[in-house]
């Protein structure tokens, strides 16, 4: 089923409900953003785009984003969102290999596009974008369950993006199991957009648009703690995605302020569990309002659920470990931890996690080997190691690339990140593999301490020796003021190991 169609009919059951809002100021109602997205479907069409046709999305975030890809959706088309931060020719590249026909931008990426792209770059800045929202509709497009909608590019931190291909049936399983495992949608909530719209955060305003909620775009376009926590009160009750460190930030300066979170509903964390700590503290600062999801760009934000009454209890007999998972299989899905024969492996033993049901993608795009190596016997391979209990807990450890090896024993990194998180003094750290000749690797750890706080490398030396095995705890330690991210909030381990071979 086509998305647009799903807009269309909140426009007629909800006509005058706001939907589009930026910061504080509603700019469109959604009468007028079925319009708008309507139009720009019909002026598409006119310039020669066809179903099953790619058009990108170069830009940050903004509401006309929201009228682009409805707009896109409309006309039986698929989006190629692009990470608005990447150079233009990481840009032009997934623009070529996707093989987009238009790309819809800003005019600071207009500009940077158009050596590239020539006149296939439209504006949403212009007067051209005005026009196309004013122009003619007709009803949306129809769609198959199989048919393309979103185009996504991996990170390709191993080589050249992957096209990652979602189908309209794709979208529709994460969006029901949303409502099943996730969190109820009312149409008096928010989606709050801090998170890039090319990514996960856009993908979830589908479960919004069902619901005829409310869309918030920040004025700052992006996550500015204190601009969400006074935004909050205005236009709540806010649902929003964040990374573990964007809860680490929220919930610092939350505590700086003497906030409790007023008007923030349910925020969804995702791209790796949260440390026990940073979660203990985010609850009693904020309260029983977070969500923990674990999903792929393969399979969007759909693996398992962790609900809030879940995060938030302390009387279980298993609390702490049930907070220390990613939580049980989704609705849609199933969920294995495969050995490397593809053996399901007993509980608790660790494996590699995979997954299978409506919410995978269809394949890499123009890549069947890639596809071939990623899903098997109909299981995708997600590259994380993790363990299932036997209530159905999953448990990561790491993403296979960032296991050590050291004298022949598996480190998880995630294990000792945990207990150097417990020292008052460290407030993040990163452990990372360096080749060694005698171990093959070896631990070492970069940590950030809290502002004025001191802890040298023997104390947290001896908080290891108290905790884990001698054999697991950093043979060095690197003390820095801030660790590298990527605009997700995700630590860039890749940059860290290419530190050490610069060193």
């Amino acid at each position: 089923m086509n998305p647009a169609l799903w807009l269309a009919r909140s426009a007629t059951r909800w006509p005058d409900a706001p939907a589009l809002i930026r910061g504080a100021e509603v700019v469109a109602d959604y009468t007028a953003f079925a319009r708008a997205a309507a139009g720009i479907g019909a002026a598409l069409a006119a310039r020669g785009i066809e179903p099953g046709d790619r058009v990108a999305i170069f830009m940050g975030n903004c509401t006309e984003y929201l009228e682009a890809l409805y707009g896109i959706w409309w006309i039986g088309a698929a989006a190629v969102p692009i990470n608005a931060k990447l150079h233009e020719r990481e840009a032009a590249w997934i623009i070529g290999d996707s093989g987009a026909r238009l790309v819809i931008c800003d005019d600071a990426a207009a500009a940077m596009l158009e050596p590239y792209m020539g006149n296939r770059v439209l504006s949403v800045a212009g007067p051209e974008f005005d026009a196309m929202r004013a122009a003619p509709g007709t009803a949306p497009a129809p769609m198959g369950p199989d048919d393309l909608v979103w185009l996504f590019y991996t990170s390709g931190t191993t080589g050249q993006p992957k096209g990652v291909m979602l189908t309209a049936g794709n979208i529709a399983s994460m969006a029901l199991s949303y409502f099943v495992d996730v969190d109820e949608v009312r149409t008096e909530d928010a989606a709050l957009y801090a998170a890039p719209m090319s990514h996960g955060a856009g993908l979830y305003n589908v479960m919004h648009v069902l619901r005829g909620a409310r869309h918030v775009v920040p004025e700052s376009g992006g996550f500015d703690p204190a601009e969400i926590l006074a935004l909050g009160p205005v236009v709540g009750p806010i649902s929003m995605f964040a990374a573990p460190t964007m809860v680490r930030r929220l919930v610092d300066v939350a505590k700086a302020r003497g906030l409790t979170g007023e008007g923030l509903r349910t925020i969804v964390y995702a791209g790796g569990p949260m440390y026990e700590a940073d979660i203990l503290e985010a609850v009693e600062a904020l309260g029983p309002r977070f969500v923990q999801i674990y999903g792929q760009g393969e399979c969007p934000m759909g693996i398992t659920a962790l609900p809030r009454e879940t995060v938030a209890d302390r009387s279980h007999p298993r609390w702490r470990a049930r907070l220390n998972s990613v939580g049980t299989a989704q609705t849609e899905v199933a969920v294995a931890i495969l050995g490397p024969d593809g053996v399901e492996l007993p509980r608790g033993d660790v494996g590699e996690i995979a997954v299978r049901g409506r919410t995978v993608m269809a394949g890499y795009w123009q890549n069947p080997e890639a596809t071939a190596r990623t899903i098997k016997d109909g299981w995708l391979w997600t590259g994380d190691m993790g363990r299932m209990d036997d209530e159905g807990y999953v448990t990561l450890q790491d993403r296979s690339k960032d296991m050590i090896i050291s004298g022949g024993s598996n480190i998880y990194p995630r294990e000792v990140e945990e207990v150097l998180l417990t020292h008052p003094a460290v407030h993040e750290v990163a452990i990372v593999g360096q080749p060694d000749p005698e171990w093959g690797e070896v631990v070492v750890a970069f940590v950030v301490r809290h502002p004025g706080a001191e802890v040298d490398e023997a104390a947290l030396d001896a908080l290891c020796l108290a905790h884990i095995a001698r054999f697991k705890r950093p043979k060095i330690y690197h003390f820095t003021d801030a660790l590298p991210k990527n605009n997700y909030g995700k630590v860039l381990k890749t940059e860290l190991r290419s530190r050490l071979s610069r060193d």
